[in-house]
């Protein structure tokens, strides 16, 4: 079996040496990619989630602009806008019924104190 010299271990050393460096710098590589990609999803899915606010948005601006076109859409903004009236129209005020509650009757000092036991 040959012998080694001290050379050749240097040089084999400084090898390793070189390899594992090399692994360490591909290894960050790798981790520093992963974390760009990560990132580059989550923008991807911020970017669709505005998307689909922004194609809801078009489409109720849309309905709008379709509602104006009309003469009876043009009277409705108007009137709700500015809060006008035709001549003869009147307000009417809406007002819920009133609720009424069954109160109980309000204790008496001894069953007040009947309630402590």
């Amino acid at each position: 079996m040959p012998r080694f010299s001290r050379t050749m271990d240097l040089k084999h050393g400084a090898l390793i040496a070189l390899l594992l460096l090399v692994a360490v710098w591909l290894g960050t590589s790798v981790v520093s990619l992963a974390q760009k990609a990560e990132i580059a999803w989550q923008a991807a899915k911020e970017t669709k989630v505005q998307y689909a606010a922004l194609s809801a948005r078009k489409a109720a601006l849309a309905s709008s602009l379709d509602a104006l076109g009309t003469s009876r859409g043009q009277e409705a903004a108007i009137r709700q806008s500015f809060g006008v009236a035709k001549p003869g129209e009147e307000v009417i005020i809406v007002v819920p019924p009133a609720t009424t509650t069954d109160a109980p009757p309000p204790l008496t000092w001894w069953q007040k104190l009947l309630s402590w036991f």
